[in-house]
């Protein structure tokens, strides 16, 4: 592998994929981890059979031990890592507050939280000293790292925290050319929304169906932030159905 080389999270299915085709598609070697061998081999066919390439590692991002095998492998490997894309994540099922299972908060906070912190201080650690020094890294948000939906408490603070993360590390990367960003994405078509074109829990107790968008347009938000020289960032974007509930949710 000779391009320039980008880890994905949660890189066999949905948005994973997605943005690892569209990085492939513009010069990028990747390298898939995930917690499922299955749906990461289907993806880097599916890159490899786009005229891509692409390797694989099953990861629990929560674990640190697994990131640091991660990480261990992209440095022996391939010397330097130039995309991150924090992707990997979990929801968790819909429940009231009061009656979430602490092990479903801390599984939550385990994936979403702290396999963010864990995949961006590894990829620090490389991108800061490899030559030519910096990076880019963006971490997946969402809508509800702006606006919960209803019994959503886990996945909300989660991702409100995120937001917290990708600040942090855009400041701490700047001395290093590490630029970091986030993409706040809505309604996406992966299997997580799904569920949106039947119908979801509003606000005011009703339940509707939503509008999604194709998860290609999120692979090419990826792109245009991948694309962008180390000088310039992208801090937030929110991409989204246009027609989703959001401005004025709630």
């Amino acid at each position: 592998m000779t391009g320039k080389i980008a880890l994905v999270t949660g890189g066999g299915t949905g948005i994973g994929r997605a943005a690892a085709l569209a990085l492939a598609g513009i010069g990028y070697d990747l390298v898939l981890a995930g917690r499922r061998k299955a749906p990461l081999e289907e993806a880097a066919a599916a890159i490899a059979a786009a005229g891509g390439k692409a390797i694989f590692q099953e990861c629990d991002v929560g674990q640190p031990a697994e990131v640091d095998a991660l990480f261990a492998r992209i440095k022996n490997e391939f010397g330097r890592l130039d995309f991150l894309f924090n992707n990997a994540g979990m929801g968790g099922a819909p429940s009231l507050l009061e009656d979430l299972p602490f092990e479903v908060w801390k599984q939550v906070v385990d994936v979403n939280l702290t396999g963010v912190f864990l995949c961006t201080q590894a990829a620090f650690r490389l991108m800061k000293d490899q030559t030519p020094r910096g990076g880019r890294i963006v971490n997946n948000g969402s809508i509800s790292a702006h606006t919960p939906r209803p019994n959503s408490i886990a996945y909300t603070s989660t991702k409100h925290a995120v937001t917290g993360i990708t600040k942090a590390a855009a400041l701490d990367g700047r001395k290093y050319d590490i630029a970091v960003g986030q993409i706040d994405i809505g309604n996406a078509e992966s299997q997580m929304a799904d569920k949106m074109k039947k119908g979801v829990p509003q606000p005011d107790g009703s339940t509707r169906p939503e509008a999604t968008m194709p998860l290609d347009h999120v692979g090419r938000a990826i792109v245009a932030m991948a694309n962008l020289p180390l000088e310039t960032n992208v801090l937030f974007m929110t991409i989204k159905a246009t027609k989703m509930p959001f401005e004025g949710r709630g």
